[in-house]
C-alpha cells in the first residue's frame, strides 16, 4: 500500500473528511481532532498498514506512525482536500479537552518542553567535566587534580552552571510565549528574578548572605534555580500586558505597556509572587526528596511501577518540574534511572511479542518500538503493541518496578534529565562508579518483563480472543 492508499484510509477510518476538525503533526504521530469520537473506527485505524498504534490523548486522536513516515502521510492527506493546521492551533482546540487537572500538566508541559534541551546539554557538559576531572582517570593520565588549570575549570562551570542561574528567565520567556506576551519581557523579567543586586538564592540558603526584609517581614532575594515564581510571572505578565495592549492606544503602546508590565510584574514578582510560590516550590520539593528517601527501595517500586501508566494518562510532564527541581538543588537527579528502568521494561514487553508472534506485520511493528523505547520513546510500544493486548503492559510495568527497585537500592544519580535508557548512560559519566549500576539495573528491568511477556503475557492465541472480544 502507497502513502496515498494509506491516507485514504485513514481519512476513512476516522470518520471522513466532515469528521476531522484539524490535523497536525509531531516527530513520530499523527494529531487528529475529530467532532464525532463515535465515528472514529480505532481497530481499523490500527490495521492500516504503517500504522503502529492508535489512542486518544490530550484530546486528540493520535496515529504513530514514525519519524519520517508521518510527514510523508500528513503531506498526502492534505493533499486529499483537509487543511492541515500548526500544533498551537490544535493545542488551542484541545486545551478545553480534559479534567482540569490534566489542563493544568500540558500547560506545565507546553511551558517547560522547549526549555528541555538546555538541561539535556548542561547535564552532558556535567557528566563529561565528572569524567575529566575523575582521579581515576587522571591518573592514568599521569595527572592530579591540581594540574587542571583554573581557566579550564571556569570554562566547564560556564557550560555547567548558566543554565540553572538563569534558570527564571528561561521559564519566564517560554510562559510569555506560550500564554501569549512578548517573549523578550518574559526574558527580562526573569533576570531581574536573578539580578546580581538582589541576595543571591544559594547564599541566602547556606546562611553566608541574608535575605532582604521590606516592610521588616517581607523577605527579598533572588530566585536563582527557581521556577514556580517565574512560571507565574510569565502567566500573569502575559496576560496583562495583553489586557494592556486592548486598551493602550496604538501611539504609546510601544511605550506605556513594555514600562507598565517590567514595573508591575517584578513589583509582583519580588513582593507577593516570589514569596509564595517560593515557599510551594520548596513544599513540592521536600515532598519528592520524602518520596525519593523511602527506605528499602519502596520510591523505586512505586515509581518504577506507576511511571508508565501515568505516561498514558498524559500527565508525565510533572516529572519534568521535580527533575528540574531536583537537579537546580542537589546537581543529580534520581527520577532518571528509574524512569529509565520504566522504559526499558516496555521495551523488553514488545520484544517478546515480536519474538514469539507468527505474525508479520505485529512483529514488524513490535521490534522497532521497543527499538524506539530502548532510545526513550516508549508510546509505539506501549500503544502499538503492549497496551493493545494488555498483558505485556502489565509485565513490563512489573519489571519496571523490579529495575526501579535495584535503581533506588543501588542510589543511582544522573547529571542531567530528559535522556534515558541507552542515551542515558551519558547521565552517569560525571560519576563513573555508577554506570555499571545503572546497566545492571537496565539489564534487570529488560530480562524481568521479556521473560514473564515471554511466558504469561503473550500468546498468538490470546491476540486473536482479545482481538475478537
Amino acid at each position: 500500500m502507497n502513502d496515498k492508499k494509506i491516507a485514504e484510509s485513514v481519512i476513512q477510518a476516522v470518520g471522513g473528511k466532515e469528521n476531522i476538525q484539524s490535523l497536525a503533526h509531531c516527530a513520530t504521530r499523527l494529531r487528529i481532532m475529530v467532532k464525532d469520537k463515535e465515528k472514529v473506527d480505532q481497530a481499523q485505524v490500527e490495521d492500516i498498514e504503517k500504522v503502529k498504534g492508535a489512542f486518544y490523548n490530550s484530546g486528540q486522536f493520535q496515529i504513530i506512525f514514525g519519524t519520517g513516515t508521518v510527514n510523508k502521510i500528513y503531506n498526502e492527506i492534505t493533499t486529499l482536500g483537509i487543511e492541515g493546521s500548526s500544533k498551537s492551533e490544535v493545542k488551542s482546540v484541545s486545551a478545553k479537552q480534559g479534567n482540569a487537572f490534566q489542563r493544568a500538566i500540558r500547560v506545565f508541559g507546553d511551558v517547560f518542553v522547549p526549555i528541555i534541551p538546555v538541561l539535556v546539554a548542561t547535564g552532558l557538559f556535567m557528566g563529561l567535566r565528572g569524567v575529566v576531572m575523575n582521579d581515576q582517570i587522571l591518573s592514568w593520565m599521569g595527572m592530579t587534580a591540581k594540574d587542571i588549570p583554573q581557566n579550564f575549570i571556569l570554562f566547564t562551570q560556564i557550560l555547567t552552571d548558566t543554565a540553572f542561574a538563569f534558570l527564571p528567565a528561561l521559564v519566564a520567556w517560554s510562559a510569555f510565549k506560550v500564554f501569549g506576551g512578548s517573549p523578550v519581557l518574559g526574558i527580562v523579567l526573569g533576570l531581574m528574578l536573578v539580578n546580581p543586586a538582589l541576595p543571591n538564592a544559594y547564599q541566602v540558603g547556606d546562611g553566608s548572605v541574608e535575605a532582604i526584609k521590606f516592610f521588616n517581614f517581607i523577605p527579598i532575594v533572588g530566585y536563582q534555580g527557581s521556577v514556580l515564581p517565574a512560571f507565574f510571572v510569565g502567566l500573569i505578565g502575559a496576560k496583562f500586558e495583553q489586557a494592556l495592549r486592548k486598551r493602550i492606544p496604538d501611539a504609546i503602546d510601544l511605550i506605556v505597556t513594555p514600562f507598565l508590565v517590567l514595573l508591575v510584574m517584578v513589583t509582583l514578582g519580588l513582593f507577593v509572587i516570589g514569596p509564595v510560590f517560593h515557599s510551594i516550590e520548596t513544599i513540592i520539593l521536600s515532598g519528592t526528596e520524602w518520596v525519593l528517601a523511602l527506605p528499602f527501595g519502596i520510591a523505586g517500586l512505586l515509581i518504577g511501577f506507576f511511571q508508565q501508566i501515568i505516561v498514558v494518562t498524559g500527565v508525565h510532564h510533572i516529572f519534568n518540574f521535580m527533575e528540574i527541581q531536583l537537579l537546580e538543588k542537589f546537581h543529580y537527579n534520581a527520577f532518571n534511572p528509574i524512569i529509565s528502568a520504566a522504559m526499558t521494561a516496555q521495551a523488553a514487553a514488545a520484544v517478546a511479542v515480536g519474538l514469539k508472534t507468527k505474525k508479520a506485520k505485529l512483529k514488524a511493528l513490535a521490534i522497532p518500538s521497543a527499538f524506539s523505547a530502548l532510545l526513550g520513546i516508549t508510546e509505539p510500544a506501549i500503544f502499538g503493541v503492549n497496551l493493545r493486548y494488555f498483558k505485556p503492559f502489565i509485565c513490563g510495568l512489573i519489571g519496571g518496578a523490579v529495575g526501579g527497585f535495584f535503581a533506588a537500592i543501588f542510589q543511582l544519580k544522573a547529571s542531567g534529565m530528559a535522556i534515558t535508557v541507552l542515551p542515558g548512560i551519558l547521565l552517569f559519566l560525571k560519576d563513573i562508579g555508577q554506570l555499571p549500576f545503572y546497566i545492571l539495573v537496565l539489564v534487570i528491568s529488560f530480562v524481568t518483563a521479556f521473560v514473564l511477556t515471554w511466558f504469561f503475557g503473550y500468546s498468538d492465541k490470546l491476540a486473536e480472543e482479545i482481538k475478537e472480544a
